[in-house]
């Protein structure tokens, strides 16, 4: 291999959906998580510098086979999932919120996480990182 590849994907530089009402979701995600959005338009959202995120967060990119049941509902083809500071704060905010909340959370060597389902159906992964990323297996 003499020469490396052009053209190639290096990151993911955002997350497009669709919302019958663009402007409450925002607002939901903002009062709710914390996500300070702007409107763009006719569309709302935010950016995330590298920087601003936690140490040991990454961004996964990542195929599921058509029939997980990870998303929830089968018609949902994609899942967000979001990096949060506290796990259990953010689950109590939706919960305050009146949202729904997924009762399982699991944990990991690469943290903890938890699932909601935000006003307009969608499963959304929540993320807490550790404080310190496990050796790597050799």
């Amino acid at each position: 291999m003499g020469s490396e590849l052009k053209g190639r994907v290096v990151g993911v530089g955002g997350v497009f959906f669709r919302s019958h009402d663009p402007k409450r979701l925002a607002k939901w995600y903002q009062e709710t998580l914390g996500l300070v959005t702007e409107a763009w338009g006719s569309t709302h959202g935010t950016s995330f510098s590298p920087e601003a995120m936690p140490a040991n967060s990454f961004t996964v990119w990542s195929t599921f086979a058509s029939d997980t049941e990870y998303f929830g509902d089968p018609r949902q083809s994609f899942m967000i999932n979001l990096v949060v500071d506290d796990l259990d704060a953010a689950l109590a905010n939706v919960r305050a919120a009146g949202g729904d909340v997924i009762p399982e959370k699991e944990e990991h060597d690469f943290g903890r996480f938890g699932w909601i389902v935000d006003p307009d159906g969608n499963r959304v992964e929540l993320w807490e990182p550790p404080e310190t990323m496990p050796e790597a297996k050799k």
